[in-house]
């Protein structure tokens, strides 16, 4: 783990990689640091800008900066990359890599707000359809999760399933005893899920070429998204990724779901009502997003830290989880004019 460097250290480096764009920083200030990602807010010759320093390998941010670069070409609303002296989107300096943004001077949008989750939820849409035809530059390390969910669902699948065996030999702590009471019902969901995506349209949703797709947020929430006029900025597609825009709306359902008392049918609806202001959704999309709903993407993320870093939680985190995945199904049933999920 790389060392937390101190204010004057990371001022220095800010401005020895701002050199390669022949920029010398005024007001300069650190607005994160996090490891090795650190953000810093300057001025120059009256223009406001963001330096970050990124978490990735040059490979894989050359994928997700690019994409930005084309997504802002094609009008969608996020930060403006700025380029350095050799016309390059990102900065390799003394191994680390480094973005240079415009600054957007927005309003955070509040997600537990309706009014600023359905403008949030369309400007993602817009961004989602500016993504498509992205092709990424060459010896980018490509990110697509196309065609990859059946194999996720069941690499889940079998991980709860080898946690079970686990626990049915050591058992003792409060939340594995927990864990072994729930899990067989969250089997018997995630084999739904499975068999419904085989007998989905997903295969042949999934089969064009992926510059057709959009590239998905993977992480849109408090904080990617700024209200400038308008206007709604995405921020932050530092894991933008070729998929569905399913995966997306499922993340953003799912927290909604989460921190909204529980499962409703008309907030599900309205948030696809919101994204479609943006972009359309397809029947079949919708079909498969129902799946990806019906899967117990919250119960294996409640669990999998007690297994693989081996951590205690608490049994009713447990026990929520589980009694928020069963509590899914009469309102997934029918959704969209489909069948029994």
């Amino acid at each position: 783990m790389m060392e937390r460097q101190n204010a004057t250290d990371l001022n220095v480096l800010a401005e020895s990689v701002l050199m390669e764009y022949g920029i010398t920083p005024n007001q300069s200030q650190i607005i994160q640091n996090k490891g090795l990602k650190t953000l810093w807010k300057f001025s120059h010759n009256g223009e406001t800008m963001c330096l970050k320093r990124l978490r990735h390998s040059p490979e894989k941010a050359d994928f997700s900066v690019n994409a930005q670069v084309h997504i802002y070409g094609n009008g969608g609303k996020v930060p403006r990359i700025i380029r350095n002296n050799k016309g390059d989107a990102v900065t390799l300096y003394e191994g680390q890599v480094f973005v240079l943004y415009g600054w957007i001077d927005g309003r955070d949008l509040n997600f537990d707000s309706p009014g600023d989750l359905a403008l949030a939820v369309e400007g993602l849409a817009r961004v989602h359809g500016a993504s498509i035809g992205y092709r990424p530059p060459e010896g980018a390390r490509v990110s697509s999760k196309l065609g990859k969910w059946p194999g996720q669902y069941q690499s889940m699948r079998t991980n709860l399933a080898e946690w079970k065996e686990a626990s049915l030999q050591s058992g003792g702590r409060p939340e594995r005893v927990c864990f072994l009471k729930r899990v067989d019902s969250m089997l018997e969901l995630a084999d739904r899920a499975i068999e419904a995506i085989s007998n989905s349209p997903y295969e042949r949703l999934t089969s064009m070429e992926q510059q057709r797709y959009p590239l998905c947020h993977q992480d849109y929430g408090k904080g990617n998204a700024l209200l400038l006029g308008t206007d709604v900025y995405v921020l932050d597609l530092d894991g933008a990724t070729y998929d569905l825009a399913a995966r997306d709306l499922r993340k953003i359902i799912g927290k909604q779901m989460e921190d909204g008392g529980g499962w409703s049918r008309d907030r599900i609806i309205r948030i696809v009502e919101w994204y479609e202001k943006g972009r359309k959704v397809s029947a079949e999309e919708k079909e498969v997003l129902v799946i990806d709903l019906m899967f117990p993407h919250w119960f294996f993320g409640e669990v999998k830290d007690i297994y693989k870093k081996n951590k205690i939680k608490p049994a009713s985190k447990i026990e929520k989880a589980a009694a928020f995945e069963k509590s899914k199904l009469p309102v997934l049933q029918g959704l969209f004019g489909g069948g029994r999920p």
